[in-house]
């Protein structure tokens, strides 16, 4: 798999993930302001009619265009099976085993049949089987007990979540400084 470029707004904060050529896109129409971070990808252009050679265009691993300071804070990442199994680590939180994607499921602590929402905040990975034997019913009704509290991930946690099996040492360096204290996020570049 190829690896993508973090694009950061001017004051640092994470945006998205591009494609190279999304990023030299960005470096044609002069838009970069400054790059962290080692080469992903040389992309090479045309020839010089005066001089012969060849026009070379390094793509660093980190980028940042210019952009005003948005408070992300409100900004709620969307909630994706993939996303959650990786907040999750891969792990049931009511057996606490690891799972391969295919053997977890969404599973939502105040059913949706009882009014909860499908909200990160109330939605935890589940093997198939704990899913199913705790079915709609509450914790308490049949005794079950959650490993870890449901959280929503900040824009830097969710960026690496989704990116978690390309993502670059630089990368994660840089955006694991921008989880939240308290975050269980574990990704290894």
């Amino acid at each position: 798999m190829e690896p993508r470029i973090l694009r950061l707004n001017s004051a640092g904060q994470p945006v998205e993930w591009l494609h190279w050529k999304q990023a030299a896109c960005l470096y044609a129409r002069e838009l970069v302001c400054w790059s962290l971070g080692g080469v992903v990808r040389r992309v090479h252009g045309g020839y010089s009619r005066y001089t012969g050679l060849q026009s070379t265009m390094d793509l660093p691993a980190i980028i940042a265009c210019n952009g005003k300071r948005v408070n992300r804070s409100h900004i709620v990442p969307p909630l994706t099976n993939k996303a959650l199994f990786s907040r999750d680590n891969y792990q049931c939180m009511y057996c606490g085993n690891y799972f391969v994607f295919d053997e977890l499921s969404r599973d939502h602590i105040v059913p949706v049949s009882r009014g909860g929402r499908d909200i990160w905040t109330n939605v935890v990975t589940a093997c198939k089987r704990c899913n199913q034997r705790k079915s709609n019913h509450s914790l308490s009704e049949i005794s079950m007990e959650l490993l870890a509290l449901p959280f929503k991930p900040n824009t830097a946690e969710y960026l690496a979540l989704i990116n978690s099996d390309r993502i670059r040492g630089d990368q994660m360096e840089f955006l694991s400084s921008q989880f939240s204290k308290n975050s269980r996020i574990r990704i290894f570049a």
